[in-house]
């Protein structure tokens, strides 16, 4: 018997899925970081700025404060970011090694960023009192461009996976290589644009998140009703736009991937007039959608501005070439369902403010603002989701298949038990040292501010 589940164990736990959950389990570690490493800059800058405009202390000692949870969180990240950068090396050698001529510019420029970043960020973390103040706020600029930048050139390449362009390909070998139209594909711009403001929207609900549960706690004093507002300014100000940016991402993909569309709408047949669909189950053996409500032609028209527009179905693929229907059809649904979470929220501050001129002070929003930093996180990994596996079985969309890429050498499956091993001690010391941060009590000033 314990022959026989090893042998099963063997069977379905190949090294090409033990490959697959690393990079997977290693980027969704990653990119939560990553988010934030884009965010935090800018609510670094504005609460300097305030600083320098009103002379307020509370918005000194609120940017010193987040700067030192910033320089944690990017220290880990760029070690997290590294991993990422060897993987594709280690577990992709035949992806890299046929089109790293294509796609090593941005990830080149990804690294002239980073290290633009890291330079400013020691200046900017150790520069309080060895600058003017304005030439310190001054360097927190680089960082939040930088970070930008960063973000940008690695989507661009993730962009290309999915909508391959700059190359020729003859007998396997890559002729004729233009690393520039290869950034700058068909899916480059929606992908960049949605991913960054996704980037902001997890920055500004994740430490919102964070204010408010202090709040619930019983510190509801200055500091942390002005620490939770910003973060829910950027992500109130981004939440909209994130929307339409989505709107534009998917007609990108029917135009360029429409068998994901197909997965992720769960449309099986071809056809004029295709239903959008609100949940449902996909059967792959029947070749239909259980259970969804559908309104008839919005599908055809959010993806060609058309209702009677023809979108093709899954059913016109061949099955080898389809993802997994169920998987990204879900997360997808997890995505929009969140997103539409969040922009209610959005609309409940906006409304406050509006007949109010402040935010609301009941547990109910409280607690509903706790609820949106996870709830972002959880949007920004299904998006992902829906990216990349929508993306299967190819790792560049119609040329190789992620098969063919992934490396032969044995014991990939212990490199990903240790690397759950290793990430778990990561993720508990970062959890550590930001709530250790967080104990530190804020200056005298800052606590006759809040009495105040």
């Amino acid at each position: 018997m314990p022959c026989a589940l090893a042998l099963l164990a063997e069977t379905v736990f190949t090294d090409l899925l033990a490959a697959r959950l690393q990079m997977a389990f290693t980027l969704g570690a990653h990119i939560i970081l990553a988010c934030l490493g884009v965010g935090m800059p800018l609510l670094l800058l504005y609460a300097e700025g305030r600083f320098l405009r009103t002379g307020d202390e509370l918005w000194r000692i609120l940017a010193q404060r987040w700067a030192k949870a910033f320089a944690v969180l990017f220290a880990v990240g760029a070690v997290s970011g590294t991993v990422l950068s060897f993987e594709l090396g280690l577990l992709w050698p035949n992806f890299m090694g046929t089109f790293g001529a294509v796609i090593g510019l941005p990830f080149t420029l990804e690294g002239f960023a980073f290290f633009l970043e890291a330079i400013f960020v020691g200046i900017y973390v150790y520069g309080w009192d060895r600058l003017s103040p304005r030439v310190h706020w001054l360097t927190g600029f680089p960082i939040a461009l930088s970070g930008l930048a960063s973000a940008w050139f690695v989507v661009t390449a993730n962009a290309w996976m999915n909508c391959p362009r700059g190359f020729t390909l003859q007998d396997g070998v890559v002729v004729d290589a233009d690393p520039i139209a290869a950034m700058l594909n068909p899916a480059t711009g929606a992908q960049t644009t949605h991913m960054i403001l996704a980037a902001y929207m997890v920055t500004g609900f994740v430490v919102a998140a964070y204010y408010a549960w202090e709040r619930l706690r019983g510190r509801d004093d200055r500091y942390q009703r002005r620490a939770m507002a910003l973060g829910l300014a950027l992500a109130v100000l981004c939440t909209p736009a994130q929307i339409a940016v989505g709107d534009w991402a998917a007609r990108v993909v029917a135009a360029t991937q429409p068998v994901k569309l197909a997965a992720m709408e769960g449309q099986f047949p071809t056809e004029a007039g295709a239903p959008l669909r609100i949940g449902g189950w996909p059967d792959q053996q029947a070749r239909r959608t259980r259970y969804a409500i559908e309104i008839p032609g919005m599908l055809s028209w959010l993806a060609y501005g058309d209702v009677n527009a023809v979108v093709r179905g899954l059913n016109e693929f061949p099955p080898e070439d389809t993802p997994p229907v169920a998987v990204v059809h879900w997360a997808f649904q997890i995505m929009v369902g969140i997103g539409l979470l969040l922009l209610a929220l959005s609309g409940w501050v906006v409304g406050a403010l509006f007949r109010n001129k402040r935010l609301p002070s009941s547990r109910s929003f409280l607690w509903a603002v706790v609820a949106s930093g996870p709830l972002a996180i959880c949007a920004m990994q299904a998006g992902w989701v829906v990216t990349e596996v929508g993306r299967q079985p190819w790792i560049v969309q119609g040329v190789m298949r992620t098969a063919e890429a992934v490396t032969e050498v044995p014991g990939i499956r212990w490199m990903f038990a240790a690397s759950l091993a290793i990430y778990a001690l990561l993720g508990i010391g970062v959890v550590v040292v930001l709530r250790l941060l967080a104990r530190v009590p804020l200056p005298q000033m800052a606590e006759t501010a809040n009495g105040a």
